[in-house]
Protein backbone atom coordinates (compact mmCIF):
# COMPACT_ATOMS: atom_id res chain seq x y z
CA UNK A 1 0.00 0.00 0.00
CA UNK A 2 2.89 2.14 0.82
CA UNK A 3 3.95 2.41 -3.04
CA UNK A 4 0.87 3.40 -4.11
CA UNK A 5 0.79 6.69 -1.90
CA UNK A 6 2.47 9.84 -2.84
CA UNK A 7 4.64 12.15 -0.93
CA UNK A 8 1.18 13.70 1.02
CA UNK A 9 -0.43 10.75 1.70
CA UNK A 10 1.89 8.66 2.98
CA UNK A 11 2.45 11.45 5.62
CA UNK A 12 -1.43 11.48 6.51
CA UNK A 13 -1.33 7.31 6.79
CA UNK A 14 1.26 7.75 8.71
CA UNK A 15 -0.90 10.40 10.61
CA UNK A 16 -3.83 8.11 11.33
CA UNK A 17 -1.45 5.16 12.04
CA UNK A 18 -0.02 7.22 14.99
CA UNK A 19 -3.35 8.59 15.87
CA UNK A 20 -5.00 5.09 16.49
CA UNK A 21 -1.70 3.96 18.42
CA UNK A 22 -2.36 6.45 20.69
CA UNK A 23 0.65 7.86 23.22
CA UNK A 24 3.90 7.33 21.74
CA UNK A 25 2.16 6.44 18.46
CA UNK A 26 4.43 8.94 16.03
CA UNK A 27 7.45 7.81 17.61
CA UNK A 28 6.58 4.15 16.94
CA UNK A 29 5.32 4.78 13.70
CA UNK A 30 8.63 6.28 13.00
CA UNK A 31 10.82 3.46 13.88
CA UNK A 32 8.45 0.86 12.06
CA UNK A 33 8.04 2.83 9.18
CA UNK A 34 11.43 4.82 8.45
CA UNK A 35 9.25 8.43 8.19
CA UNK A 36 10.81 10.96 10.04
CA UNK A 37 9.11 11.78 13.22
CA UNK A 38 9.32 15.37 12.40
CA UNK A 39 7.38 14.58 9.05
CA UNK A 40 4.54 12.84 11.15
CA UNK A 41 4.12 16.27 13.50
CA UNK A 42 3.95 18.02 10.09
CA UNK A 43 1.36 15.83 8.75
CA UNK A 44 -0.57 15.79 11.25
CA UNK A 45 -0.40 19.83 11.00
CA UNK A 46 -2.13 19.17 7.27
CA UNK A 47 -4.78 17.11 8.39
CA UNK A 48 -6.01 19.68 10.81
CA UNK A 49 -5.80 22.52 7.75
CA UNK A 50 -7.55 20.13 5.85
CA UNK A 51 -10.14 20.18 8.38
CA UNK A 52 -10.67 23.44 8.30
CA UNK A 53 -10.68 24.58 4.63
CA UNK A 54 -11.86 21.01 3.48
CA UNK A 55 -9.77 20.74 0.97
CA UNK A 56 -5.81 19.64 0.28
CA UNK A 57 -3.44 22.64 -0.54
CA UNK A 58 -0.26 21.19 0.11
CA UNK A 59 1.82 21.41 -2.86
CA UNK A 60 4.07 17.89 -4.06
CA UNK A 61 7.56 17.48 -4.91
CA UNK A 62 8.01 15.66 -8.06
CA UNK A 63 9.26 11.97 -7.30
CA UNK A 64 12.67 12.07 -6.38
CA UNK A 65 12.62 15.41 -5.23
CA UNK A 66 13.53 16.78 -2.19
CA UNK A 67 16.81 16.65 -0.16
CA UNK A 68 18.71 13.57 -0.45
CA UNK A 69 19.56 11.53 2.72
CA UNK A 70 22.85 11.00 4.93
CA UNK A 71 22.80 7.63 3.37
CA UNK A 72 23.46 9.11 0.11
CA UNK A 73 25.68 11.11 0.43
CA UNK A 74 27.60 8.46 2.27
CA UNK A 75 26.77 5.20 1.29
CA UNK A 76 29.86 3.54 3.23
CA UNK A 77 27.91 4.42 6.53
CA UNK A 78 26.98 1.50 6.88
CA UNK A 79 29.78 -0.29 7.47
CA UNK A 80 31.70 1.70 9.21
CA UNK A 81 28.88 1.50 11.76
CA UNK A 82 29.00 -2.19 11.68
CA UNK A 83 32.58 -2.00 12.92
CA UNK A 84 31.79 -0.27 15.49
CA UNK A 85 29.17 -2.08 16.41
CA UNK A 86 29.80 -5.92 16.09
CA UNK A 87 34.44 -5.35 15.88
CA UNK A 88 35.05 -8.94 15.97
CA UNK A 89 32.91 -10.49 13.46
CA UNK A 90 34.23 -7.24 10.90
CA UNK A 91 38.00 -7.90 11.42
CA UNK A 92 37.97 -5.15 13.92
CA UNK A 93 39.47 -6.12 16.89
CA UNK A 94 41.22 -3.07 18.32
CA UNK A 95 37.63 -1.09 17.41
CA UNK A 96 38.20 2.62 19.19
CA UNK A 97 34.57 1.71 21.29
CA UNK A 98 35.23 -1.29 22.41
CA UNK A 99 36.20 -0.70 26.18
CA UNK A 100 32.38 1.98 25.98
CA UNK A 101 29.55 1.62 25.81
CA UNK A 102 27.57 1.38 22.37
CA UNK A 103 25.38 3.85 22.91
CA UNK A 104 23.58 5.77 19.49
CA UNK A 105 25.45 8.81 21.30
CA UNK A 106 28.65 7.47 21.50
CA UNK A 107 28.15 5.87 17.97
CA UNK A 108 27.36 9.02 16.38
CA UNK A 109 30.24 11.30 17.74
CA UNK A 110 32.64 8.18 16.60
CA UNK A 111 30.83 8.32 13.19
CA UNK A 112 31.55 12.27 13.34
CA UNK A 113 35.17 11.86 14.33
CA UNK A 114 35.89 9.74 11.46
CA UNK A 115 33.99 12.53 8.75
CA UNK A 116 30.44 11.48 8.45
CA UNK A 117 27.21 13.02 9.19
CA UNK A 118 24.45 12.02 10.76
CA UNK A 119 22.30 12.14 13.95
CA UNK A 120 21.38 9.67 16.69
CA UNK A 121 18.10 8.90 14.57
CA UNK A 122 19.68 8.08 12.06
CA UNK A 123 22.53 5.87 13.71
CA UNK A 124 19.22 4.24 15.20
CA UNK A 125 17.72 3.46 12.17
CA UNK A 126 20.80 1.87 10.42
CA UNK A 127 21.07 -0.30 13.34
CA UNK A 128 17.32 -1.53 13.46
CA UNK A 129 17.91 -2.28 9.47
CA UNK A 130 21.06 -3.97 10.16
CA UNK A 131 18.79 -6.45 12.46
CA UNK A 132 20.14 -4.78 15.45
CA UNK A 133 18.37 -4.61 18.92
CA UNK A 134 18.81 -3.59 22.46
CA UNK A 135 19.53 -7.16 24.15
CA UNK A 136 21.01 -7.57 27.61
CA UNK A 137 22.75 -10.45 28.54
CA UNK A 138 21.39 -14.38 29.01
CA UNK A 139 22.43 -16.83 31.33
CA UNK A 140 22.84 -19.71 29.19
CA UNK A 141 26.24 -21.30 30.20
CA UNK A 142 26.92 -23.40 33.46
CA UNK A 143 30.43 -24.03 32.93
CA UNK A 144 31.90 -27.42 32.75
CA UNK A 145 29.57 -30.50 33.39
CA UNK A 146 30.55 -32.71 35.58
CA UNK A 147 30.36 -36.15 33.60
CA UNK A 148 28.55 -38.14 36.17
CA UNK A 149 25.78 -34.73 36.89
CA UNK A 150 22.94 -36.70 35.53
CA UNK A 151 24.17 -39.82 37.05
CA UNK A 152 24.24 -38.48 40.59
CA UNK A 153 20.84 -36.41 39.97
CA UNK A 154 19.17 -40.04 39.22
CA UNK A 155 20.91 -41.40 42.00
CA UNK A 156 19.68 -38.90 44.59
CA UNK A 157 16.04 -39.33 43.09
CA UNK A 158 15.90 -42.80 43.53
CA UNK A 159 17.35 -42.59 47.21
CA UNK A 160 14.44 -40.26 47.62
CA UNK A 161 11.81 -42.42 46.13
CA UNK A 162 12.75 -45.12 48.50
CA UNK A 163 12.85 -43.07 51.56
CA UNK A 164 9.53 -41.73 51.11
CA UNK A 165 7.85 -45.36 50.23
CA UNK A 166 8.79 -46.15 53.50
CA UNK A 167 7.93 -43.06 55.36
CA UNK A 168 11.31 -42.03 56.46
CA UNK A 169 12.15 -37.68 56.77
CA UNK A 170 14.02 -36.93 53.51
CA UNK A 171 15.14 -33.02 53.46
CA UNK A 172 16.44 -30.52 51.40
CA UNK A 173 18.96 -27.75 53.12
CA UNK A 174 20.35 -24.64 52.15
CA UNK A 175 21.84 -21.00 53.35
CA UNK A 176 19.15 -18.27 51.78
CA UNK A 177 21.01 -15.49 50.71
CA UNK A 178 21.80 -13.18 53.81
CA UNK A 179 19.52 -9.93 53.72
CA UNK A 180 20.59 -6.35 55.43
CA UNK A 181 18.29 -5.56 58.17
CA UNK A 182 17.11 -2.25 58.44
CA UNK A 183 15.06 0.26 56.46
CA UNK A 184 16.65 -0.40 53.30
CA UNK A 185 15.24 -1.13 49.67
CA UNK A 186 14.03 -4.84 48.77
CA UNK A 187 13.51 -5.67 45.59
CA UNK A 188 9.94 -5.97 44.22
CA UNK A 189 6.54 -3.76 44.17
CA UNK A 190 3.20 -4.24 46.33
CA UNK A 191 0.21 -2.12 45.83
CA UNK A 192 -0.33 0.61 47.69
CA UNK A 193 -1.88 4.14 47.38
CA UNK A 194 -0.65 6.03 44.12
CA UNK A 195 2.80 8.14 45.18
CA UNK A 196 3.34 6.69 48.38
CA UNK A 197 6.76 4.61 47.77
CA UNK A 198 7.59 3.66 51.11
CA UNK A 199 10.72 5.65 52.25
CA UNK A 200 14.12 3.49 52.56
CA UNK A 201 18.06 4.28 52.83
CA UNK A 202 19.66 5.60 49.49
CA UNK A 203 22.51 3.42 50.17
CA UNK A 204 23.25 -0.35 51.64
CA UNK A 205 25.95 -0.04 54.08
CA UNK A 206 25.02 -2.43 56.97
CA UNK A 207 23.46 -0.68 59.95
CA UNK A 208 26.17 -1.98 62.54
CA UNK A 209 23.52 -2.29 65.36
CA UNK A 210 20.39 -4.70 63.46
CA UNK A 211 23.15 -6.21 61.52
CA UNK A 212 22.53 -8.92 58.60
CA UNK A 213 19.84 -12.13 58.68
CA UNK A 214 21.08 -15.25 57.87
CA UNK A 215 18.07 -17.72 57.23
CA UNK A 216 19.13 -21.62 56.73
CA UNK A 217 16.55 -23.71 54.97
CA UNK A 218 14.91 -26.97 55.89
CA UNK A 219 12.42 -28.44 53.65
CA UNK A 220 10.10 -31.71 54.36
CA UNK A 221 9.86 -33.45 51.00
CA UNK A 222 7.14 -35.41 51.64
CA UNK A 223 5.40 -32.98 53.91
CA UNK A 224 5.41 -29.93 51.51
CA UNK A 225 6.44 -27.97 55.03
CA UNK A 226 9.61 -25.96 55.69
CA UNK A 227 11.60 -24.75 59.14
CA UNK A 228 13.85 -21.45 58.86
CA UNK A 229 15.81 -20.60 61.60
CA UNK A 230 17.52 -16.92 61.31
CA UNK A 231 20.95 -16.60 62.11
CA UNK A 232 22.67 -13.38 63.29
CA UNK A 233 26.19 -14.48 63.82
CA UNK A 234 28.22 -16.28 61.02
CA UNK A 235 26.78 -18.96 58.34
CA UNK A 236 28.73 -21.94 59.73
CA UNK A 237 28.69 -25.89 59.39
CA UNK A 238 27.57 -25.73 63.15
CA UNK A 239 24.62 -23.41 62.32
CA UNK A 240 23.55 -25.42 59.85
CA UNK A 241 23.49 -28.91 61.59
CA UNK A 242 22.03 -27.07 64.75
CA UNK A 243 19.16 -25.69 62.20
CA UNK A 244 18.74 -29.80 61.50
CA UNK A 245 18.61 -30.48 64.68
CA UNK A 246 16.11 -27.53 65.93
CA UNK A 247 13.87 -28.60 62.79
CA UNK A 248 14.33 -32.62 64.10
CA UNK A 249 13.28 -31.44 67.98
CA UNK A 250 10.17 -29.43 67.15
CA UNK A 251 8.65 -30.91 63.65
CA UNK A 252 11.01 -34.03 62.53
CA UNK A 253 10.53 -36.49 65.20
CA UNK A 254 6.85 -35.93 65.77
CA UNK A 255 6.10 -36.47 62.10
CA UNK A 256 8.54 -39.24 61.60
CA UNK A 257 9.22 -40.89 65.39
CA UNK A 258 9.55 -44.64 64.48
CA UNK A 259 12.58 -43.60 61.93
CA UNK A 260 15.96 -44.20 62.31
CA UNK A 261 17.46 -42.39 59.72
CA UNK A 262 17.21 -39.12 58.00
CA UNK A 263 18.20 -38.43 54.19
CA UNK A 264 19.65 -35.38 53.86
CA UNK A 265 19.99 -33.45 50.32
CA UNK A 266 22.71 -30.43 50.43
CA UNK A 267 24.79 -28.68 48.23
CA UNK A 268 28.89 -29.07 47.46
CA UNK A 269 29.52 -26.23 48.73
CA UNK A 270 28.79 -23.48 51.56
CA UNK A 271 28.69 -24.22 55.31
CA UNK A 272 27.05 -27.95 54.16
CA UNK A 273 30.05 -28.41 51.79
CA UNK A 274 30.64 -32.15 50.79
CA UNK A 275 34.47 -31.26 51.95
CA UNK A 276 34.01 -29.26 54.75
CA UNK A 277 35.13 -31.71 57.51
CA UNK A 278 33.01 -29.46 60.40
CA UNK A 279 29.97 -30.34 58.59
CA UNK A 280 30.52 -34.41 58.57
CA UNK A 281 31.73 -33.52 62.75
CA UNK A 282 28.67 -31.69 63.64
CA UNK A 283 26.61 -34.25 61.77
CA UNK A 284 28.35 -37.29 63.84
CA UNK A 285 26.94 -34.95 67.44
CA UNK A 286 23.68 -34.98 66.07
CA UNK A 287 23.56 -38.79 64.97
CA UNK A 288 24.99 -39.29 68.20
CA UNK A 289 21.85 -36.76 70.20
CA UNK A 290 19.29 -38.79 67.92
CA UNK A 291 20.14 -41.91 67.32
CA UNK A 292 19.12 -41.34 63.90
CA UNK A 293 21.57 -42.64 60.75
CA UNK A 294 22.19 -39.53 58.26
CA UNK A 295 22.57 -40.69 55.24
CA UNK A 296 23.97 -37.22 53.06
CA UNK A 297 23.71 -36.87 49.47
CA UNK A 298 25.16 -33.60 47.96
CA UNK A 299 24.24 -32.33 44.36
CA UNK A 300 26.97 -32.11 41.58
CA UNK A 301 29.59 -28.78 41.48
CA UNK A 302 27.77 -26.29 39.46
CA UNK A 303 24.23 -27.27 40.19
CA UNK A 304 22.75 -25.58 43.37
CA UNK A 305 20.24 -23.79 41.71
CA UNK A 306 18.63 -27.25 41.44
CA UNK A 307 18.29 -27.98 45.28
CA UNK A 308 14.58 -28.36 45.79
CA UNK A 309 14.35 -25.89 48.86
CA UNK A 310 15.51 -23.18 46.19
CA UNK A 311 12.15 -23.45 43.76
CA UNK A 312 9.94 -24.98 46.67
CA UNK A 313 11.08 -23.33 49.68
CA UNK A 314 12.97 -20.04 49.17
CA UNK A 315 11.17 -19.03 46.10
CA UNK A 316 8.01 -18.40 47.80
CA UNK A 317 9.74 -16.65 50.98
CA UNK A 318 10.85 -13.81 48.55
CA UNK A 319 7.79 -13.35 47.07
CA UNK A 320 6.15 -12.78 50.30
CA UNK A 321 8.66 -9.95 51.16
CA UNK A 322 9.33 -8.30 48.19
CA UNK A 323 8.79 -4.68 48.65
CA UNK A 324 8.31 -4.83 52.08
CA UNK A 325 11.76 -3.05 54.11
CA UNK A 326 13.14 -5.55 56.54
CA UNK A 327 13.00 -3.53 59.05
CA UNK A 328 14.07 -5.65 62.33
CA UNK A 329 14.78 -9.51 62.73
CA UNK A 330 11.09 -9.74 64.40
CA UNK A 331 9.90 -8.71 60.71
CA UNK A 332 12.63 -11.23 58.71
CA UNK A 333 11.11 -14.01 61.30
CA UNK A 334 7.40 -13.34 60.89
CA UNK A 335 7.60 -12.35 57.20
CA UNK A 336 8.85 -15.94 56.65
CA UNK A 337 6.67 -17.42 59.12
CA UNK A 338 3.39 -16.22 57.04
CA UNK A 339 4.97 -17.46 54.33
CA UNK A 340 1.83 -20.06 52.33
CA UNK A 341 1.53 -21.38 49.21
CA UNK A 342 -1.70 -22.59 47.20
CA UNK A 343 -0.40 -26.01 47.00
CA UNK A 344 -0.23 -26.10 50.85
CA UNK A 345 3.00 -24.86 51.68
CA UNK A 346 3.39 -24.31 55.67
CA UNK A 347 6.87 -22.69 57.05
CA UNK A 348 8.00 -22.51 60.77
CA UNK A 349 10.75 -19.88 61.60
CA UNK A 350 12.60 -18.98 64.51
CA UNK A 351 15.40 -16.41 65.26
CA UNK A 352 18.81 -18.14 66.37
CA UNK A 353 21.03 -15.75 68.39
CA UNK A 354 23.71 -17.92 69.10
CA UNK A 355 27.49 -17.85 68.52
CA UNK A 356 29.14 -19.35 65.63
CA UNK A 357 32.42 -18.98 65.32
CA UNK A 358 34.30 -19.15 62.06
CA UNK A 359 37.60 -20.89 60.84
CA UNK A 360 37.08 -23.81 63.60
CA UNK A 361 39.30 -26.41 62.81
CA UNK A 362 38.92 -30.60 63.14
CA UNK A 363 41.73 -32.58 63.57
CA UNK A 364 42.68 -35.87 61.85
CA UNK A 365 42.24 -37.64 64.95
CA UNK A 366 38.80 -36.08 65.01
CA UNK A 367 37.89 -37.04 61.46
CA UNK A 368 38.83 -40.74 62.45
CA UNK A 369 36.53 -40.69 65.33
CA UNK A 370 33.85 -40.31 62.71
CA UNK A 371 31.63 -43.70 61.96
CA UNK A 372 31.28 -42.39 58.16
CA UNK A 373 30.60 -44.80 55.37
CA UNK A 374 30.90 -43.86 51.89
CA UNK A 375 28.58 -45.02 49.18
CA UNK A 376 30.25 -46.98 45.94
CA UNK A 377 28.56 -44.73 44.18
CA UNK A 378 30.58 -41.14 43.99
CA UNK A 379 31.52 -41.77 47.85
CA UNK A 380 32.83 -37.74 48.09
CA UNK A 381 29.22 -36.94 47.56
CA UNK A 382 26.70 -39.88 49.14
CA UNK A 383 27.78 -40.96 52.59
CA UNK A 384 26.22 -41.88 55.96
CA UNK A 385 27.24 -41.72 59.60
CA UNK A 386 26.06 -44.03 62.32
CA UNK A 387 25.46 -42.96 66.14
CA UNK A 388 28.52 -43.97 67.85
CA UNK A 389 26.05 -46.47 70.48
CA UNK A 390 24.78 -48.23 67.69
CA UNK A 391 26.70 -51.48 66.97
Amino acid sequence: MRGSLNERTRRLWAVAEAQAIGYGGASLVARATGISRRTIVRGLGEQRDDGRDGMGTARLRKVGGGRKSAIHHQPDIRGALERLVDPESRGDPQSPLRWTSKSTRHLTRELQSQGYRGSDWLIRQLLYQAGYSLQGNQKTREGAQHPDRDAQFRHIQSKIKSWMKRQSPAISVDTKKKELVGDFKNGGREWRPKGTPVPVRVHDFMDAELGKAIPYGVYDLARNAGWVSVGVDHDTAQFAVNTIRTWWKRMGRVHYARSRELLVMADGGGSNGSRLKLWKWELQKLADQTGLTIHVCHLPPGTSKWNKIEHRLFSFISQNWRGKPLRTLATVVNLISHTRTQTGLKVSCVLDRKKYPSKIQISEKQMKSIRLSRDAFHGEWNYHILPKNIS
